[in-house]
């Protein structure tokens, strides 16, 4: 009877993860798409319902009139002004708001409540965010290697503690990552909630929409016409995310190896089939290096 080991398939780990990566694409959006569809489906009607009972009070508007006045609202929104309140509203651009939005550029959470309307405004976003990006980018790796350095500091605090390395590692990562998760995920979405009258879970589900750089822009701290924030409000927060946004990246990055090992442990060719891989292509690089070597010395 013919019989088959899974460790003795060739399976490229790069297939494996574009397939559970649009897999988990495709499993997420057939549950968004069931969570979320009957409500939209409710708030459209709800919407056209009101419509209709404000045409039925307001006799002197018709619908070309009211649908005029929505597409001004819609542009007020998109412009980040407020519809509602008046004219004395905070500014979305006074030095708290543009170094918050600022923080959002060169991070790539994008909120997209808020953007230039400027030709010179959106001309300087595009260079500044060219030149921003990679400088976000080299310093959270460099912040991420400091965290390294004091988790490295924290276990072998730990080593005179518990003698058992493995126990030791398990410690230190499990308290970093407490740790963390109250400075950045917890102690913060309670700060929003007290200051914004949200949730704690809506403070949260900021905190980490925010973090996780997806940015909807369904919730934005400092945005209540109705609420007068201290001047430095957005500025504090903005960098809560740039440093936060560190230690994240970091979590992320230990989540992925786990994945990784996971993966090594349960189809142990993965392991073999990388390391040819790897020699396939030093071997492919040196063969490209020496006959492009004697290419030029038989052109001298």
């Amino acid at each position: 009877m013919a019989s088959f080991q899974l460790d003795r398939i060739k399976v490229s780990w790069t297939a494996i993860l574009t397939l559970a990566h649009f897999m988990y694409l495709l499993v997420g959006a057939i549950i968004f798409q069931i969570l979320e569809r009957e409500a939209e489906s409710n708030s459209r009607n709800h919407f056209q319902l009101e419509k209709l009972n404000f045409l039925a009070n307001y006799t002197c508007l018709d619908g070309p009139a009211l649908e005029k006045f929505v597409k001004v609202i819609l542009d007020a929104w998109e412009k980040g002004v407020n519809p509602s309140g008046n004219s004395t509203n905070p500014s979305n651009w006074d030095f708290s708001s543009s170094f918050f939005f600022a923080g959002t550029v060169v991070t790539t959470i994008g909120y997209g409540n808020l953007s230039p309307s400027t030709m010179s405004g959106q001309v300087f976003c595009v260079f500044y965010a060219l030149c921003g990006i990679p400088l976000n980018l080299a310093f959270l790796k460099q912040a991420g290697k400091c965290l390294t350095v004091h988790l490295g500091r924290l276990k072998r605090g730990m080593v005179s503690v518990l003698p058992y390395k493995q126990t030791v590692e398990t410690l230190a990562v499990s308290l970093f990552f407490i740790s963390g998760s109250l400075l950045f995920l917890v102690i913060p979405p309670l700060l929003f909630s007290y200051v914004e009258g949200w949730t704690f879970s809506e403070g949260f589900y900021f905190a980490f929409i925010t973090l996780s750089t997806i940015g909807f822009g369904d919730y934005v701290v400092g945005t209540d016409p109705d609420k007068e924030y201290i001047a430095l409000y957005r500025s504090l927060a903005g960098i809560w995310i740039i440093f936060a946004l560190a230690w994240l990246a970091l979590i992320l990055n230990m989540a992925a190896r786990v994945i990784e090992i996971v993966a090594v442990l349960t189809y142990p060719g993965l392991k073999t089939q990388e390391a040819e891989e790897d020699v396939s292509e030093d071997v492919s690089s040196g063969s490209k290096g020496r006959s492009e070597k004697t290419s030029n010395m038989e052109n001298i």
